[in-house]
């Protein structure tokens, strides 16, 4: 009997535990406090302080006998203690907390630290009051076009479940950000020497959103309710790449430099369930984590805002081999019944000179097997041009016939011979020329360069394993193979001269000159030139010489002036795939050259 009683004693201890506590908690959530206007009647007689008017709506909860205020209305007001009796406030004190900073001891400062402005505390950060403002009157507009975004993108993702679990629909009663916009605390500009730019505001929302969630579940009708929300972060966005199109910038991107701080609440049904114990904290590392996962840097959500088949700048992205082997039966159009034939061949879309055969005298089947190299930017696109052609000594050279091979019909990495017959125009078939030109004959193979161009092939300290130990290979072994290299002269800066300032830049590579265009009376040029030299091997232990010129425009004994030189080892140009550098110019006070160098392998 006793044993019998202890168990229904533990028993009964148990349930009436539970049954008190699930009482209590939802007493805890659902209970209200009663909420009293203050009367800011009475004030400080010995301070002799008046409270303002815009202040009396100020809410306070009635079961505070005694407590402080901060009233975000009233800034003056930094700190009231008040002393409630039954509902009514009959005693106010004003205590004014602002000090200068030298007052403060280190508690005290550890404590307003993360208060303070960034521009306060970062140098390299400014005040931007004005955008502030500008956020501030367009925020009741921004505030329903998020929202209608906000809509737009939700809609979708709650339709893949309506229909699933008994859900019958999911939609939005309220949906607004409230009045309260963000606060950007400083604005950092960081200057890189990619075209584009990067801004790091710090911003903080402490906002009144009205988000209100109707599930309808079978025949029971469940809202969601967000409430409080507080977001602090310090996001990094990268307007990229700049284009000469308004607004001058294709793409945003939007990545977070460290984890956000967000809080808020959420009422399900009228009930606070952050109010449960670990949840909040739970609900806090979830969303930490699954923001980091996504958008921390490097990663980053990008968002288009041109199109970028109007604004993309196409680059090389593999080589044509070409080999024209031989023609057939060409046209006479010499007096004594023969020709003297030379090919030219270029790609559609380029504006590089033509490539050149050589010119076999007196012969109507000329054998040539000569190769060149051509840069392809869009194998669906291009389109590889030969023209044959007479030479004549005086005059122009006389047209033997022409023919097109559109490059989407190679495979890369697979040799194709085409036997063509040379036509009068390519643009359109002239059913009255009937006169047979020829054939030309030709081997094309297409190379796209490879994704993994300028990195160790192995092992990143360039060794290879063998039976007999560890050998050291060779630097031509790592990194063999035929490729392109390109040379982008962006710009300088302070480059004078002592009689004109007309800069322009001369590159020398292998015997080969090249020069950008002339920039009229200027110190700080951009000319944003590209020139691409096609290797049969990397340039290891090879420099590059550029010199920056300037060139009076009228006529003069001395129209040319050195305005300074820089040598760039393309070492780490190969090892490194690529590099985007300023280097200081040689002969010049102050002159800086922006050049980036790209090595790509085929």
């Amino acid at each position: 009997m006793g044993f019998l009683s202890t168990l229904l004693g533990i028993f009964g201890f148990g349930i009436g535990t539970s049954i008190g506590l699930l009482i209590g908690f939802f007493l805890f959530i659902y209970s209200k406090p009663k909420t009293v206007k203050l009367n800011f009647l009475e004030t400080d007689k010995t301070k002799g302080f008046t409270v303002p008017n815009k202040v009396t709506d100020m809410m306070v909860n009635s079961q505070q006998e005694t407590g402080f205020l901060y009233s975000r209305k009233c800034p003056e007001l930094q700190e009231l203690k008040f002393h409630v009796d039954n509902g009514v406030v009959f005693r106010l004190i004003y205590e004014p907390v602002p000090r200068p900073l030298y007052e403060l001891d280190n508690d005290q400062l550890l404590d307003i630290l993360p208060d303070i402005p960034l521009w306060v505390k970062c140098p390299d950060y400014e005040r931007v009051d004005w955008l502030n403002k500008f956020v501030a009157d367009m925020w009741p507009y921004l505030d329903k076009a998020i929202c209608a975004q906000i809509r737009s993108a939700t809609k979708p993702m709650f339709a893949e479940y309506v229909g699933k679990y008994q859900i019958e629909a999911i939609e939005f009663d309220n949906l607004s950000l409230g009045t309260i916009p963000p606060e950007i605390h400083g604005l950092k500009v960081c200057e890189t020497n990619e075209k584009e730019l990067v801004l790091e505001p710090a911003v903080r929302w402490a906002g009144n959103p009205n988000i209100v969630l109707t599930l309808k579940l079978l025949s029971f009708r469940i809202t969601v309710q967000l409430v409080d929300l507080q977001i602090f972060m310090a996001p990094r966005i990268t307007l990229k790449p700049l284009v000469p199109t308004f607004p001058c910038f294709a793409t945003v991107a939007v990545s977070l430099l460290g984890k956000p701080d967000v809080d808020f609440g959420m009422s399900i049904l009228g009930g606070d369930i952050m109010a449960i114990p670990g949840l909040y904290q739970f609900v806090q590392k979830t969303i930490k984590r699954q923001v980091a996962s996504l958008y921390i840097w490097p990663q980053a959500l990008e968002m288009p805002i041109l199109d970028p088949a109007t604004v993309a700048v196409k680059k090389p992205v593999g080589i044509l081999h070409v080999k024209v082997v031989r023609a057939q039966k060409l046209l006479k159009k010499d007096i004594l019944g023969t020709s003297d034939p030379y090919v030219k061949l270029n790609l559609s879309g380029e504006r590089l000179p033509s490539k050149k055969t050589t010119t076999k005298k007196r012969n109507l089947n000329p054998e040539w097997n000569e190769k060149f190299k051509l840069i392809v930017k869009d194998p669906g696109s291009q389109v590889l041009q030969l023209q044959v052609f007479d030479w004549d000594k005086v005059g122009n050279h006389d047209r033997l016939g022409m023919q097109f091979v559109p490059l989407k019909f190679l495979t890369p990495y697979e040799t194709k011979e085409f036997k063509l017959d040379l036509l009068k125009h390519t643009d359109s078939y002239d059913p009255q020329d009937k006169k047979q030109r020829g054939k030309i004959v030709v081997e094309l193979m297409y190379a796209p360069f490879r994704a993994d161009s300028g990195k160790l092939d192995g092992t990143q300290d360039g060794y290879s394993r063998k039976e007999s130990g560890f050998d050291r290979t060779s630097d031509s072994e790592v990194f063999g193979g035929a490729g392109l290299l390109s040379v982008l002269i962006q710009g300088a800066e302070d480059v004078e001269g002592e009689r004109h300032n007309n800069p322009y830049a001369v590159v020398f590579f292998r015997g080969e000159t090249k020069r950008t265009k002339m920039i009229k009376r200027t110190r700080d040029p951009l000319w944003n030139e590209e020139f691409h030299y096609m290797l049969e091997e990397p340039p290891l232990n090879e420099k590059i010489h550029i010199e920056v010129m300037s060139k009076r425009t009228g006529f003069s004994f001395r129209s040319k002036e050195h305005l300074g030189n820089v040598d760039i080892n393309l070492t780490d140009v190969i090892h490194n795939g690529r590099i985007n550098q300023k280097y200081h110019l040689i002969d010049s006070k102050n002159g800086v050259i922006h050049v980036a160098i790209k090595w790509v392998t085929a």
